[in-house]
């Protein structure tokens, strides 16, 4: 029997379920690799106090790296949520040591409602420890602009000005996501040579939390399963979209996106590659 390759999350922890190590947990699963993880803060609102991200300790996170590592080993690392300079530094390290060769990092600063998931102090970290290992990054429109020193971003000529210039970071390759633009849903990729676009029909629901965790662990499962970077961008754009047509919500709060719909469904959006 072949073995599902080994993928490791290092992300925080969603407590409704919708986006980090749950939503990368449960795109893995659906996607045929065996998901592990590192939880490096807790998102999660107190009532009284408001507190809305808990951090673990380094010396929790470097366990729960090395416990994984020990007892299953890995093939590629995702990172999520890292939120503060020393737990990028600490992450840094730990990826260094692993050896790995497929990173995919999703630079996770703002969350779906604009809400603040990285400190300020932590970009010139990220950009000078994490970036230039990646195999692929895959910041949204805010992220690119934050990334950019607040760039203006607002259509996908600029999209495609910011995935060249983000590349000189020295990732191997420049995902930048259009899902806040009007019109089709838009992402563009650069490899150091080549500008590819893709495009999916833009669905009609406000229940897309976790989109942007799916979308990269969507990627980085591809990848582990044997795609190439391109053909990962596009199949996990395909899975994505068919999550979030299927979003729901239990509440009158932003839903998630539903990660068993391809599976459920059979379907599988076309996308457009350009």
């Amino acid at each position: 029997m072949s073995k599902p390759s080994r993928v490791i999350t290092i992300a925080g922890s969603a407590a409704g379920g919708s986006a980090g190590i749950q939503a990368d947990l449960k795109t893995f699963q659906e996607l045929d690799v065996y998901g592990m993880s590192v939880v490096t803060a807790i998102v999660a609102r107190h009532p009284e106090t408001n507190k809305n991200v808990h951090s673990q300790s380094l010396e929790a996170i470097e366990a729960q790296f090395t416990t994984a590592m020990k007892q299953v080993g890995v093939d590629a690392i995702k990172t999520g949520m890292l939120f503060s300079k020393d737990v990028i530094d600490n992450v840094a390290g730990l990826i260094a040591g692993a050896k790995i060769k497929t990173l995919v990092i999703d630079p996770v600063m703002v969350g779906k409602l604009d809400s603040k998931l990285l400190e300020d102090d932590a970009i010139d970290s990220l950009k000078t420890r994490l970036l230039p290992h990646a195999t692929v990054i895959t910041p949204n429109m805010p992220e690119a602009s934050y990334l950019l020193d607040g760039r203006d971003i607002n259509d996908v000529a600029d999209l495609k000005q910011a995935a060249i210039d983000l590349h000189e970071l020295g990732p191997r390759f420049v995902l930048v996501k259009g899902g806040r633009l009007n019109g089709p849903a838009v992402d563009v990729l650069y490899d150091g040579e080549t500008l590819t676009t893709f495009e999916a029909p833009r669905i009609d629901t406000v229940n897309t939390s976790g989109a942007g965790c799916t979308y990269s662990a969507a990627i980085i499962a591809y990848i582990a399963n044997g795609y190439s970077v391109l053909e990962a961008v596009r199949s996990a754009k395909s899975f994505v979209t068919t999550a979030i047509e299927y979003g729901f919500s239990y509440t009158e709060l932003v839903g998630p996106t539903y990660h068993a719909a391809p599976r459920k469904h059979g379907e599988a959006h076309e996308i457009k590659v350009n």
